[in-house]
């Protein structure tokens, strides 16, 4: 069967995030969006994972959970949480996220009674722990063989493995004797597949994306995630297929273009400063207007540890494909201020009406059956979106990237593509 899966995500105990992020919206906005398996996040937070004991049960022999209030749902919930350690490494703060992947409740309360010594679990739903990556992987494999960790969106230049400022340059650096038990890496927003590549180190590793969402929004939940075919779904199946990088069973991530992420180019917020590496580096990477330093983006980080060209592509690796929101393509078509406008909710209502879910709408849908319902614009704008065939303008030190449809035709010749697109049907 296919499972689409977002296992990285947030719950309202979680800082800047919806205070309406329940399990019936996520299991709602989940099957809106075509994903089949979620993670709850945040199961380290006591009031939420009373909430995951009261609206969630059991769905048998899969270690994998349902609504119980909505028998008839497609969506099933894995266990999963994110959590940051703080430790000093060579004379260095280091802030390092990782997420955490067990099968069941109880493994998940014997995971809190062992992190609770490091901080304090209730005071957001994403706690901060002070001890080393090294310890929290210890602690958590000793609860259970069939817990799983990797860090968290690797490239952001906080609080991530990679960081431009307080991270390291291998994994090995950062989970020292316990990197043996680190399988998968999470490429966030800012990076792709292809950008991983081209450091031999990881190759030892899968490279995974979920969403990170701090909201149900269809612009949001989603955005990326991990594609399956497996005899059935179950937390096992899953952890197995990522484990062993199998593309038989581990298809594909869905990506959104890296562009698209908050922190892809280097660049200065407060004075609206986005610069290319290129660019950063003929400033000494120091902001021209305030003269303060710049905040280093994904792509030059990952320039500076890479040992391969831009073009390089491993064999019998999970695929991927890259795809943006359908709220924010149809705004932008629109040209609305935000994807949450009532014109932009109307017509993505009525697409996802006629389609199923919205990942039917962005991956399989027809150009025919597209101008069935939307307008030529917007079935043109979905095409070129599925097909590369687009301009995002980098996002940079916290603001997202921007879709550009200014320059009209499917033809038009991609940006940044050092790898072909390929349509879902590729990857069967």
């Amino acid at each position: 069967m296919r499972v689409i899966a977002d296992l990285h995500i947030h719950s309202r105990y979680s800082r800047a995030t919806s205070q309406r992020m329940s399990i019936d919206e996520i299991a709602r906005f989940a099957k809106i969006k075509g994903l089949n398996l979620v993670g709850t996040g945040d199961f380290t937070h006591p009031k939420w994972l009373t909430e995951i004991q009261e609206t969630l049960v059991p769905e048998p022999n899969t270690s994998l959970y349902k609504v119980a209030s909505k028998a008839d749902s497609p969506v099933r919930f894995m266990l999963t949480t994110e959590v940051c350690t703080i430790f000093n490494f060579e004379n260095e703060v280091k802030k390092v996220h990782h997420v955490i992947l067990t099968p069941s409740v109880e493994t998940a309360v014997q995971i809190n009674d062992a992190l609770k010594r490091y901080g304090d679990l209730g005071a957001d739903g994403r706690p901060l722990l002070n001890m080393t990556a090294p310890q929290l992987v210890e602690e958590v494999m000793a609860t259970s063989s069939e817990n799983m960790v990797f860090p968290a969106h690797v490239w952001t230049p906080w609080f991530s493995v990679f960081g431009a400022f307080s991270g390291f340059d291998s994994i090995e650096d950062c989970y020292q004797d316990m990197a043996k038990h680190i399988h998968a890496l999470e490429t966030g927003l800012s990076s792709d597949p292809a950008m991983n590549w081209r450091l031999s180190r990881l190759d030892r590793f899968a490279l995974v994306s979920n969403s990170d969402c701090h909201s149900f929004w269809p612009w949001r939940i989603g955005r990326e995630a991990n594609v399956f075919e497996l005899g059935r779904m179950s937390y096992r199946e899953v952890v197995d297929a990522v484990c062993s990088k199998d593309p038989a069973r581990f298809k594909l991530t869905i990506e959104t273009d890296p562009a698209y992420g908050k922190y892809h180019w280097t660049g200065h917020r407060k004075c609206n400063v986005s610069l290319s590496p290129q660019e950063a580096e003929k400033f000494g990477n120091m902001c021209p207007v305030c003269r303060r330093k710049l905040t280093k983006g994904v792509e030059p980080r990952v320039e500076e540890l890479a040992d391969r060209p831009t073009d390089f592509k491993p064999d019998n690796k999970p695929g991927f494909m890259r795809l943006l929101p359908l709220s924010e393509i149809i705004a932008t078509v629109l040209g609305a201020a935000s994807p949450s406008t009532q014109a932009v909710w109307k017509m993505y209502n009525l697409l996802v009406g006629k389609f199923g879910d919205e990942y039917t709408v962005l991956i399989d849908a027809s150009e025919d059956a597209l101008a069935e319902v939307a307008d030529a614009a917007i079935a043109d704008a979905v095409l070129r979106v599925r097909t590369g065939s687009i301009r995002v303008v980098p996002g940079y030190d916290g603001v997202y990237g921007k879709l550009d449809l200014g320059v009209a035709g499917p033809a038009e010749k991609p940006t940044r593509r050092s790898v072909q697109q390929l349509n879902l049907a590729d990857f069967w």
